[in-house]
């Protein structure tokens, strides 16, 4: 199995970086890529999510969970189903549109299945959650989820 520190030594060389260069680049500490790759330090949470989405990869393949590049694994996987919306429904005298063939969308469609932009909207859901206006509003649904449990 390919450890984290091996992932992070792979990727930097992939993109012909050096250690401080990377640190750099990602505003950690100057020798933090290098505690990384030798195992004498493991990045915080936040410095793994950085270094995937510095080298477009996901957090589990950083971390050597697994071999593919993109993979999620989490909640935001099922986000994004190939599943048509419904049409509004068309005036009387209109022609309808011709259907596209089964198995080919709109390219809005390829866009939002695409697991770049998942990746992508997955980040600035969890930026915005983590700041302290995501963390008002998620208190405030709480709130208003544990009042309306008391009124039932």
């Amino acid at each position: 199995m390919v450890t984290m520190a091996q992932r992070i030594e792979q990727l930097r060389s992939e993109r012909g970086l050096s250690r401080p260069a990377l640190s750099a680049a990602l505003g950690f500490p100057r020798m933090a890529v290098e505690k990384f790759e030798t195992g004498r330090q493991t990045p915080t949470q936040d410095q793994q999510e950085k270094l995937a989405s510095f080298f477009g990869v996901s957090v589990l393949y950083l971390r050597g969970e697994n071999n593919d590049r993109v993979r999620m694994d989490d909640w935001m996987d099922g986000a994004f189903l190939d599943q048509p919306s419904p049409a509004p429904e068309a005036p009387r005298r209109a022609k309808p549109a011709p259907a596209a063939p089964a198995g080919e969308g709109t390219m809005f469609d390829a866009f939002l299945t695409s697991k770049k932009f998942q990746e992508s909207l997955r980040g600035a859901v969890l930026e915005v959650l983590r700041s302290p206006e995501g963390q008002e509003l998620l208190a405030k649904a709480v709130r208003r989820e544990m009042t309306k449990g008391k009124r039932d």
